[in-house]
């Protein structure tokens, strides 16, 4: 393999879920069947890095200093979601069922990758959380044990700041359990049990 045919093939191994032998297929399909499709992506990624950065008040992505959710003034600023990522915010967007604004975290705590709370920029989530605002804050971490000691760390942060402030601050978790349209039968036990225990 040339050392320029290397370099794409580990250069695709960057992507999640992308081993050695699906990055070198990505790369022969690309270079024998699709030179367009191969520039479309490269001039993508360019843009990409040039135009796209952090929204100031989420971190979302955006090519603006504020993104258009932080920006609009249809969103309902009593509400604030915390997410993990902008995919999570994307998700959560698509089902139109949420209408406050997000802080994305850009990751969770994990000690075993050496992420702490002060990899989080959790101080200025508190203080965005506790100006007199926001009345209710959605803790939508995901539910690996990460992402609930996520919650649970950040909840607590919350919680003794809105105390200190004298604020009525309401923190809530995402619920969890079967999913819309299963049958009981295929769901895993711990699912049914954590239906069980958040029933409503």
């Amino acid at each position: 393999m040339s050392p320029t045919l290397a370099a794409l093939v580990e250069a695709l191994r960057v992507l999640p879920g992308v081993g050695p032998r699906s990055a070198q297929r990505m790369a022969y399909h690309l270079l024998q069947h699709d030179h367009e499709g191969a520039a479309r992506i490269a001039r993508g990624i360019d843009a990409a890095l040039a135009a796209v950065r952090h929204c100031a008040l989420c971190h979302t992505f955006t090519e603006d200093e504020i993104c258009e959710t932080c920006a609009s003034p249809e969103r309902d600023r009593s509400q604030l979601c915390i997410v993990e990522a902008p995919a999570d915010q994307s998700a959560i967007e698509q089902t139109r069922s949420y209408h406050g604004l997000y802080f994305v975290l850009l990751g969770r705590l994990s000690p075993l990758d050496g992420i702490g709370p002060n990899d989080l920029q959790l101080a200025q989530l508190i203080d965005r959380a506790t100006d007199g605002t926001v009345t209710e804050v959605v803790l939508a971490t995901s539910f690996t044990n990460e992402g609930e000691a996520t919650a649970h760390y950040i909840g607590a942060l919350l919680k003794a700041r809105a105390a200190e402030k004298g604020l009525a601050l309401r923190v809530s978790r995402l619920a969890r359990g079967v999913p819309v349209g299963a049958e009981l039968e295929y769901v895993d036990l711990g699912t049914i049990a954590q239906a069980l225990v958040d029933r409503r």
